[in-house]
């Protein structure tokens, strides 16, 4: 498959899911069959066992600690595209230990994590300033989203900006560039590539705890799914969804529905 991480084929691919429950296993204590839930797989034994299905497919099998019930107010198509970006994007601001008061400069804003991470961070933990780089089509976007300053990257240079941050939530793969719009005692995590010194790297290993804790918010509309209006893609076109990723020019996130 394509990505960093790449799994030997045949292989179902997928992490993120959205459903009704069907069957539950014996030792099953919170969710019945007919509960909407979503969750993601379990990303860790994924990396151990490349081999294990994954989500893309009319029915899947996880774990009852993965899952979380699906917010009311929310479509599949719309929790679908939640599960592994909201969990990433939140645990990695507390990770770095990020709090209200202080100023990020999320890369990446209108991406399925970033444009999660400006939410999070004014409506969750308070921030003070959320500054955020796109392309020009997107500025907008990232204004609705939260964002006090919205930098067009194809014309300027974040890490040129006199301003300097509490915090760099790099969501592209720039960490050589964030370390350089930090402040001298402020923090930089990265979610791709290789993290340049003192950036840290951040991998999401949670559970649907994350996913109860933030439904509150999710239901109230102060925290909301950004999906890319290409989408939802139907699963007969999976292979132009995943193409379509690849451009790295999808806002949000791309959803695909194996059930018509």
């Amino acid at each position: 498959m394509l990505g960093a991480f790449k799994s030997p084929l045949p292989i179902i691919p997928g992490y993120d899911v959205a459903g009704v429950v069907v069957k539950v296993g014996s030792k099953v204590k919170n969710y019945k069959e007919g509960d909407d839930v979503y969750g993601f797989t379990n990303i860790q034994k994924s990396f151990q066992h490349p081999n294990i299905p994954g989500t893309l497919a009319e029915y899947t099998a996880i774990e009852e600690k993965l899952l979380a019930p699906k917010p009311k107010n929310l479509s599949f198509a719309e929790a679908a595209g939640l599960p592994l970006a909201i969990e990433t994007a939140y645990e990695a601001l507390e990770e770095i230990g990020f709090s209200a008061g202080k100023s990020i400069l999320v890369l990446g804003g209108a991406g399925g994590v970033g444009s999660l991470v400006i939410q999070l961070a004014n409506h969750i933990f308070g921030a003070s300033k959320v500054a955020a780089t796109s392309s020009t089509v997107k500025l907008d976007l990232l204004k609705k989203l939260g964002a006090d300053l919205a930098i067009d990257y194809t014309k300027e240079n974040f890490e040129d900006l006199p301003e300097k941050f509490d915090a760099v939530y790099d969501a592209v793969g720039q960490s050589d560039r964030a370390v350089k719009a930090v402040k001298e005692s402020g923090r930089v995590v990265t979610i791709t590539g290789t993290p340049s010194p003192p950036a840290i790297r951040f991998r999401v290993t949670s559970d649907g705890s994350v996913l109860e804790k933030l439904n509150p918010h999710l239901e109230s509309g102060k925290i909301k799914p950004v999906l890319d209006p290409k989408g939802p893609f139907p699963f007969s076109q999976t292979v132009e969804a995943l193409s379509y990723v690849q451009t790295e020019r999808a806002t949000g996130k791309v959803v695909i529905y194996p059930i018509s």
